[in-house]
């Protein structure tokens, strides 16, 4: 994730800025070799892919920001978030795939980086292949698992993650339910809210606001990573060469990158994603076969689905999308998808076909109806209600978006289909979405979808 931030901001700056200042900066990056005599690499693909690795650099925060955002214990040598970026071979389309950092991974042999012990092939975590291995172990076990060739890698740690927003001016993110983790501190409300460094750490670190752990955690980084984007092509950053240095020099203070990227890659990933809008940006995990997967000394481990992800990996190689790219559709986020609401219409007017009128259009956006309308007792409705089961409110909240100006009414017994009595009032559904609701056969978003809007 915070990797992340070094790309959506460094390079977009360094196309609105221009050349001349990136060659300045250029010499700030903390270079590294993690390619160095690496041998049967997979076969390059179309487009560019980067290894964007985020490292737990506790040790450089102060004791105050430690306490206030709950950083405490040892720093690990580890890495803390991974991600696959791929740049289309066109330029315009960015493909961001996350890999959860408890994977089951088999490294490759190896020289131990700190004690010089030969090791052989064997299971880990994939965050532990940077503890054994640095960079140049990190890449080849990616590059093991994936088949997929890394063209550049990109190191940040917690400290430039937090300058570098706050240096933005913060991060709008918004949230559908509450988000609340002890751990980190994290505690958002419902509703859009404007994040500083430390709070946007918050909410990136957070496994422990719902039960689905880090890759719920991973989901909100890619929320995340999307709203950053989106406030840096909209900042005034790009025009702006005072502000660029600022962002710029906070980022790269603490970068590590490959050798190749330099200049002229900057520039010429600058000069595609100026181009980019929200939807540009896709987003996913990668698929997962078994969220538990024990190894005799090592622990629980994530055990990717091999089918799925194979697939994955493939169309990254060919350079396809991987999320269902809507265009012009206006969404509004409710906490429930429509997917999950099943829903009976009744006409409660006179007027002919208002029924079907409105069980078509919620089924159009996503709701569960029975597909067969039928005429309320009681056919003097002045406004369109929504009766439901006080133990799904949040489902007939998502429902009432859908239908602007109608009336909610708790009816206990109701059960778990939600009810709607069409009133006179009725003019069109509203499309409604659930916050990642996730499509397509890689379960990918875009970036329009999970930014505020």
């Amino acid at each position: 994730m915070r990797v992340a931030t070094t790309v959506s901001v460094t390079v977009l700056a360094a196309a609105g800025i221009g050349h001349a200042v990136v060659t300045g900066l250029d010499t700030e990056i903390n270079r590294i070799d993690p390619f160095k005599d690496m041998k049967n690499r997979p076969s390059g693909g179309h487009g560019m892919n980067v290894l964007l690795v985020g490292t737990d650099g506790r040790d450089k925060i102060t004791p105050a920001e430690k306490k206030k955002y709950r950083l405490g214990g040892a720093p690990c040598h580890c890495t803390d978030t991974i991600m696959i970026v791929h740049l289309s071979a066109d330029r315009d389309r960015a493909s961001i795939v996350s890999l959860p950092r408890d994977s089951y991974a088999e490294i490759p042999s190896h020289t131990d980086q700190t004690t010089g012990q030969l090791h052989h092939q064997h299971p880990v975590k994939i965050n532990a292949a940077y503890a054994e291995g640095g960079p140049h172990l990190t890449v080849r076990t990616v590059e093991h698992m994936t088949g997929v060739k890394i063209d550049h890698y990109l190191e940040v740690d917690f400290t430039s993650f937090m300058k570098t927003v706050d240096v933005l001016g913060g991060v709008e993110i918004c949230t559908a339910k509450p988000l609340k983790d002890s751990y980190t501190g994290l505690d958002m409300a419902v509703g859009t809210h404007t994040l500083d460094g430390g709070q946007a750490l918050q909410y990136v670190r957070a496994r422990h606001t719902d039960g689905a752990g880090d890759l719920g955690r991973m989901q909100r980084q890619q929320r995340f990573l999307a709203a950053l984007i989106a406030k840096t092509t909209s900042s005034g950053v790009l025009l702006n060469p005072v502000k660029f240095r600022d962002v710029a020099h906070t980022l790269l203070s603490s970068v590590r990158a490959d050798r190749g990227f330099g200049t002229d890659q900057m520039v010429e990933l600058g000069q595609a994603m100026r181009r980019f809008s929200p939807s540009s940006s896709e987003f996913t995990t990668v698929p997962i076969g078994n969220v538990s997967f024990p190894v005799q000394g090592i622990g629980s481990t994530v055990k990717w689905d091999p089918v799925k992800s194979g697939k994955l990996f493939e169309a990254l190689r060919e350079d396809k999308p991987l999320a269902v790219h809507h265009k012009n559709k206006k969404e509004t986020v409710v906490g429930v998808a429509p997917q999950q609401i099943r829903v009976q219409v009744e006409n409660g007017t006179m007027t002919p076909g208002l029924g079907r009128k409105v069980d078509a259009g919620l089924r159009a956006t996503g709701f569960r109806t029975s597909g067969t309308p039928m005429n309320a007792a009681q056919r003097t409705a002045q406004h369109t209600v929504v009766l439901y089961d006080p133990r799904w409110d949040r489902s007939a909240k998502a429902l009432a978006t859908a239908l602007p100006g109608a009336q909610l009414q708790a009816v206990n017994g109701q059960g778990a289909v939600l009810k709607v009595v069409a009133g006179p009032d009725f003019k069109a559904v509203s499309a409604v979405r659930a916050e990642d609701d996730r499509q397509g056969q890689f379960g990918a978003v875009t970036g329009d979808q999970v930014a505020c809007g």
